[in-house]
């Protein structure tokens, strides 16, 4: 189901500026019981990430209506529906050429999505991940946004088709591990959580900064910085999250492997009982 300002269509006009340019940010996520997960904080990095760009929020109290009505139609009255919600805001129409237009009407498309058929098994033993030949470009104007230029994301993504692989890390062009394609990074090491910066290149996940937040209130130490490979594969437990899969332990990058540590263990329960909290919030 698709709502495109707020009407229920499956076209955008061709002059939209998100398909000439891809100018304009999307959040993706997570719907429960017919709820939307953490939906507050993607509006707020949606307006943070719109006011970056200078186009104008369409406002998070019509945001979360039109998000609500696309969940109820969706559910029929039903209330077990796990899904995805995508919610894109571009610059909308304008003439050819990179010019803006003088008066921006901004286009926004809520779409409702199945929820992938991930295994439990991935978020309980682990997943398997390789490096990405593809690297990330350095531009800290749009860094930390998820705006909708994607292509690094999509050529690392097409590097490998093994079913065997489920997630690809991306380094930037110095070298330094940022995040997955789909994905933000952890490690662990000495009871310590490290996380890259993000202030070259990489997306700030909503689940990333949760994670941050709930870890150093139970005492972790919460370390960004800039890391290489040769860091990442010493550590002593890594794992991946977004907004949909939660948290994925990593149990092998390459030919080295990792277990599924405790305070991997540990970050998944506050993490759940977190999720579960805002969701009662929400109901």
């Amino acid at each position: 189901m698709i709502l495109i300002n707020g009407e229920g269509k499956e076209h955008i006009e061709i002059s939209d500026r998100g398909f000439q340019y891809g100018d304009g940010l999307f959040e993706t996520i997570e719907v429960r019981d017919g709820q939307t997960v953490f939906l507050e904080r993607h509006l707020e990095r949606l307006n943070s990430g719109c006011q970056r760009l200078y186009i104008p929020f369409p406002g998070a109290e019509l945001l979360s209506f039109e998000a609500g009505e696309l969940c109820r139609r969706s559910a029929g009255g039903r209330h077990s529906v796990r899904a995805v919600l995508k919610v894109i805001v571009t610059r909308g129409s304008g003439g050819r050429g990179y010019r803006q237009p003088d008066v921006i009407q901004p286009t926004r498309v809520l779409s409702l999505h199945p929820y992938p058929d991930y295994p439990e098994i991935y978020r309980e033993q682990g997943i398997v991940a390789r490096f990405c030949a593809t690297h990330l470009g350095l531009n800290p104007i749009l860094a930390g946004i998820k705006h909708l230029n994607r292509l690094e994301q999509v050529m690392a993504r097409a590097e490998w088709n093994d079913p065997a692989i489920q997630e690809g890390l991306m380094l930037d062009v110095n070298d330094h591990v940022i995040e997955g394609t789909m994905t933000n990074l952890f490690y662990i090491k000495n009871n310590s959580l490290y996380t890259s910066t993000l202030a070259q290149s990489g997306v700030a996940g909503i689940m990333r900064g949760i994670i941050m937040t709930i870890s150093a209130d139970h005492g972790l130490s919460v370390i960004e910085h800039a890391f290489t490979k040769d860091e990442l594969l010493s550590a002593d437990e890594i794992f991946l999250c977004n907004s949909i899969i939660g948290i994925w332990p990593i149990k092998q990058i390459e030919t080295t492997r990792f277990s599924v540590g405790p305070l991997t263990q540990s970050i998944q329960v506050w993490l759940d009982k977190f999720t579960s909290d805002d969701c009662m919030e929400a109901g």
